[in-house]
């Protein structure tokens, strides 16, 4: 059975980067990436929507180590998708990964002081086993093979065609034909104003509004500092920038709600026709950053609304008709495609079946420690990025702590590393502070957080780079052993 010192899982974003980090602070740890489809990137390799782009700047959405050169700051996927490869090109990461390698299950095994992982060959079937010392879940959060959709009455009789962005056809024709797309999220506000170039109208009809903000899509500051400073100085100058700036936008949002709604109304009625009802279609019954913040680059989706090109409906379906879809205040969409841009199906740690010395791990019933490991069990990390910022400033202080727990172990002889919650009755809440719909579907089938260090989830990054990056690793709630001293007990 091949081993190796640490096997990721995953070859997206999260585990390109786990496997870089591994590259630079340790060199000549063994390693491999297991990614269960043909291609590496992760998301941005498997959606193919049109107008698929980040919702994130890439000064922080990118990697710390690798400056981001693009003028754009909220790039599309087909540039997130070229700098990731090139980053697993340039540190040697991409031939590492083992495509088509499905895990499983992964059984931890305390004697032998390493994990079993059953992986399935999805392009031929087979079954094989490979040992680690560490496993690495860099798989995201959510189900590849299947988007959230809920049931429509009446579906099976339109006429038209019905797709989900997860699994956007190749030989969809839009041009010159009405599209409804269902949903107000990210997705949704990507994909009119992109659709909305060769459709015929695009309308986007959402049962709650959500909150949009325009931003330029190229920042003027990161032309003057590219100008002025060497590309690495620039990079980090821009970073801190946006680290910045999000952590002060969050902070604003949950301080003074009532004002940041305002804030956001005015901005929208800036960039709306006069007159446009802008309370019944982008005024939500929830506060700012209760769920995340839509923002669309240069106002791309008011401007085709201003244009004529996209509208925007609130209301609720009552039923697909052969033409198109009726609303229950009786109004009647006439469609030739409807997009359901309708959320996300989660899938924790990938769906691996996990299990420790022969007992099954149910997750609801751990607790995650610092973001990085589960209450119980052994050498075992899990990429859990922010929610409210960039998903992987979070992921890379996760990597950097990590690394220096490897070496740690290696310079005091340790084998197995396992955190331990030393309070039974310490109170416990979700895992994820956020109202967004895909998240609460699901919120009980993840671990939960604590109401304590180093149980707790911390969403500011520099409370997190103190603890995580210059922080102790021997923490008091971790359980070290070597191989030996666990093989005589």
């Amino acid at each position: 059975m091949d081993h190796l010192d640490v096997l990721i899982v995953g070859a997206g974003i999260s585990g390109i980067g786990a496997a870089c980090y591994l590259e630079r602070e340790r060199p000549g740890t063994s390693y491999a990436l297991l990614e269960a489809r043909g291609a590496s990137g992760g998301t941005w390799d498997l959606f193919q929507y049109p107008g698929i782009r980040s919702d994130s700047d890439l000064h922080t959405f990118g990697y710390e180590f690798r400056p981001w050169t693009a003028d754009e700051s909220i790039a599309g996927a087909a540039d997130i998708l070229d700098y990731l490869r090139q980053t697993a090109s340039e540190y040697g990461v991409d031939s590492h990964v083992r495509y088509h390698h499905k895990v499983v299950r992964a059984s931890w095994s305390t004697p032998e002081a390493r994990w079993v992982v059953e992986v399935e060959r999805s392009d031929t079937g087979d079954r094989d086993r490979i040992s680690c010392r560490w496993l690495f879940c860099a798989s995201g959060y959510y189900r590849y093979d299947q988007g959230y959709t809920p049931h429509f009455q009446g579906v099976d009789d339109f006429r038209g065609a019905v797709v989900h962005p997860q699994h956007w056809p190749d030989d969809l024709e839009v041009a010159g034909r009405r599209v409804v797309v269902i949903g107000s999220g990210a997705t949704a506000v990507t994909l009119v104003p992109a659709l909305a170039d060769d459709a015929e109208h695009v309308t986007m009809l959402q049962r709650t509004p959500s909150y949009v903000l325009p931003i330029p899509s190229v920042d003027p500051l990161t032309r003057v500092a590219r100008r002025l400073l060497s590309p690495d100085k620039a990079h980090a100058l821009m970073r801190r920038k946006h680290i910045l700036q999000q952590r002060l936008v969050w902070r604003f949002c949950q301080r003074f709600p009532g004002a940041a709604r305002r804030f956001i109304r005015w901005v929208n009625t800036r960039e709306l026709p006069d007159g446009y009802p802008v309370d019944e279609h982008f005024n939500p019954p929830y506060d700012p950053w209760d769920q995340r913040l839509c923002l669309v680059p240069d106002a791309d989706l008011f401007q085709a609304i201003s244009r004529g090109d996209a509208s925007v409906v609130t209301d609720h379906v009552e039923t697909f008709t052969e033409d198109g879809i009726r609303l229950r205040s009786g109004r009647v969409l006439e469609a030739d495609v409807v997009v359901t841009a309708t959320g996300l199906n989660l899938l924790p740690f990938g769906g691996i079946d996990l299990e420790v010395d022969g007992e099954p791990v149910r997750l609801p019933d751990r607790v995650v420690f610092k973001g990085l490991m589960l209450s119980g069990v052994p050498n075992f990390c899990v990429a859990i990025g922010y929610t409210s910022a960039s998903w992987t400033l979070k992921v890379g202080l996760l990597c950097e702590h990590w690394c220096r727990l490897l070496d740690y172990m290696d310079a005091e002889g340790y084998d197995v590393c396992r955190p331990e919650v030393s309070d039974p009755d310490m109170p416990t809440r979700p895992l994820l502070d956020f109202a967004a719909g895909y998240v609460q579907r699901s919120i009980d089938e993840l671990p939960r957080q604590g109401d304590r260090f180093p149980w707790l989830m911390p969403v500011n990054y520099h409370t997190d780079a103190k603890v995580l990056r210059t922080g102790r690793v021997d923490d008091e709630h971790l359980h070290f052993a070597a191989a030996l001293e666990v093989e005589s007990a």
